[in-house]
């Protein structure tokens, strides 16, 4: 039998639901042009415990493909923890993993996910040089072999959607099987972003101007 609760637990568990409340009360899933704001009083007990999950992880937010697949909350759970379990806890080193989805971004012309990803990868060590020839569709100067290796083998995934036995071999070589399989991976789930954001036409974050022409 578990023991009582202490009248201070009691009192830490309705401050902390007293908490959890107000948190919800301001947020508004804003989805974007396609799809109607998603208001608290409208969550379903599922969508209530997803918007405070990952209002809290994303700094108080629920916006970009977070904002459209809370509208189906399995895929929304689904896909939270594919993408926490890549980006969180992966092998692939931070600046190689920011210029992957950089360059889903550019090939599909996802704009939130470019805005989003750009300061991080600017934190990972990349230059601001070699994000604007990305961002500008041209070849970029890139600092470390390792990163050139990733240019290359994300931009041939993205052109054709597949590699060469030469161009496998080289990225093998260069990352090991369990690396390249995570920068797949990474490609792939992040291709899947753009396609969401982009269908559903989500809203850039405030302040922030549309890198690419559409």
């Amino acid at each position: 039998m578990a023991r009582p609760k202490t009248i201070g637990e009691e009192k830490e568990l309705r401050f902390r639901g007293s908490k959890r409340q107000e948190r919800l009360s301001r947020i508004v899933v804003n989805s974007g042009g396609r799809l109607p704001p998603l208001r608290p009083e409208e969550f379903s007990p599922e969508q209530r415990r997803l918007a405070y999950e990952i209002s809290t992880f994303y700094g108080g937010k629920v916006d970009g493909p977070h904002a459209i697949w809370i509208r189906s909350p399995e895929l929304a759970e689904k896909t939270s923890r594919l993408n926490t379990q890549i980006r969180t806890y992966g092998k692939l080193d931070r600046r190689l993993f920011e210029l992957t989805v950089l360059l889903a971004a550019r090939h599909y012309r996802a704009q939130f996910e470019w805005c989003v990803h750009e300061p991080s990868a600017l934190r990972a060590g990349l230059s601001e040089e070699a994000l604007e020839a990305i961002r500008a569709g041209v070849p970029p100067k890139l600092r470390r072999a390792d990163e050139k290796l990733t240019y290359r083998v994300v931009t041939e995934i993205m052109e054709t959607g597949t590699l060469t036995p030469q161009s496998y071999g080289r990225a093998i070589e260069g990352f090991g099987e369990e690396r390249l399989i995570e920068m797949v991976t990474v490609a792939g789930f992040y291709t899947l972003v753009a396609f969401v954001l982009n269908v559903f036409e989500a809203p850039l974050p405030p302040g922030r101007e549309p890198p690419f022409e559409v």
